[in-house]
């Protein structure tokens, strides 16, 4: 019995022990950002709103014996008060003790730059940038859907998107790209701090298959003491021709020219001379080549429209606006916004109607051969081939494995 007793004492000893056991505490992580141990300080986060300027911000603050004018104007040589925009954040550092006397503001210009406003002893003004980073990385697909779903399905974001659809514009119609269409594209990417992804930087090859070919495109600066890149395929070609493809960006075909068609409008057949693009109002609708804005105005069947003479060969129009944002005699430049679609005129709905001249006779420009930019300098072909084959091959390899899986 005695044993039992023992043996019972010493289970409630070993028990008692283990209760009086306490997990030490974890240790608070150390936080540093902006330069600051921000485990310091009693840390304010917030963004501009209407209204906030930077002394209406320090105006709600302790700033001790310190006005907030008086800082205003230490600071203006340094930091132009004025730079304060709406949607920025800031960053507000206080003592952590009962007075939240302000220490330091910190305001951001973008997500890499930004202007530290130190009021711990002496007012000083410091603008610092996050150490940036790039990274290369080669992604492959196949089209399910749109481009820009596509791409995101790889891990891009719609920043590659629009970089790829500027730079293919005068090749490839993007509405027309078939589901499964192949596509593989090598870029860089930057990233604030080797952390926070900053966007797309560059994107250095491409290529997307395209009614039964394959479409590569290299950047390539021909003259070598010059910054400005052209994009050219494997062989070297021109990927930016005279004109763009279409006058919208993502177009919908529906009417093509044709000598008979029965017109929605007049319900009569007669001849078609343009390519009817369907889109919102308000689309932009751009010049597909450099010229002079030859007419301007308003007709009952044409709506608004704008005509632009490029040569002495091409003229192109553009046909039921809603706003007409260029006037007579102006210069454009391919790709410049000369107006907005609607269906003003003979239209049964939001549309613009391409209308091309060659040499003073309508023609159907999805039918034309038309002129390239200028071809590369033979000179520039060694070069250019040499800077592109390890690319080529790094592109071509990931495709590979990805199809191949």
């Amino acid at each position: 019995m005695k044993k039992i007793i023992y043996i019972l004492i010493g289970f409630s000893i070993l028990s008692c022990n283990k209760k009086k056991e306490i997990p030490a505490p974890k240790p608070e992580p150390i936080i540093i950002d902006y330069g600051f141990t921000l485990n310091n300080f009693d840390v304010v986060r917030d963004t501009i709103k209407n209204g906030d300027t930077f002394g209406s911000l320090l105006d709600k603050q302790n700033l001790g014996t310190i006005k907030s004018f008086e800082v205003t104007e230490k600071v203006k040589d340094s930091f132009d008060v004025r730079m304060i925009r709406k949607g920025n954040p800031y960053v507000l550092l206080r003592s952590k003790d009962q007075s939240k006397k302000l220490k330091v503001f910190i305001y951001q210009i973008d997500r890499a730059t930004y202007y530290v406003i130190d009021l711990r002893k002496e007012v000083a003004v410091h603008k610092k940038v996050r150490p940036i980073t790039y990274r290369k990385r080669t992604i492959a697909g196949a089209l399910d859907g749109s481009l820009y779903g596509s791409l995101n399905k790889e891990g891009a974001n719609d920043a590659l998107a629009e970089k790829i659809t500027k730079i293919y514009a005068w090749s490839i119609d993007f509405f027309k790209l078939q589901k499964g269409a192949k596509f593989g594209v090598t870029f860089t990417e930057r990233f604030i701090d080797d952390t926070i992804n900053d966007g797309v930087d560059s994107l250095k090859c491409a290529f997307f298959e395209y009614k039964g070919k394959t479409i590569y495109a290299f950047p390539f600066a021909q003259n070598q003491n010059s910054k400005q890149l052209e994009y050219f395929d494997e062989e070297g070609k021109a990927l930016k021709n005279f004109f763009l493809k279409a006058p919208l960006k993502f177009v919908n075909i529906t009417s093509h020219y044709t000598q008979s068609r029965f017109h929605p409008v007049q319900m009569i057949w007669k001849a078609h001379k343009g390519t009817d693009y369907a889109a919102p109002t308000g689309t932009p609708i751009m010049t597909t080549a450099s010229g002079v804005v030859e007419q301007s105005g308003f007709t009952a069947g044409n709506g608004n429209f704008v005509k632009v003479k490029h040569d002495k060969t091409y003229s192109t129009q553009y046909l039921h606006m809603s706003k007409i944002l260029v006037r007579k005699g102006q210069h454009v430049t391919q790709g410049d916004v000369i107006g907005k679609v609607g269906s003003t005129g003979l239209a049964t709905g939001p549309h613009v109607c391409y209308r091309f001249w060659k040499n003073g006779v309508q023609v159907d420009a999805l039918k034309l051969e038309l002129p390239n930019s200028s071809p590369m300098d033979k000179n520039n072909l060694p070069r250019f081939f040499a800077q592109i084959k390890p690319l080529k091959a790094e592109l071509d390899s990931v495709a590979k494995l990805k199809f191949k899986n």
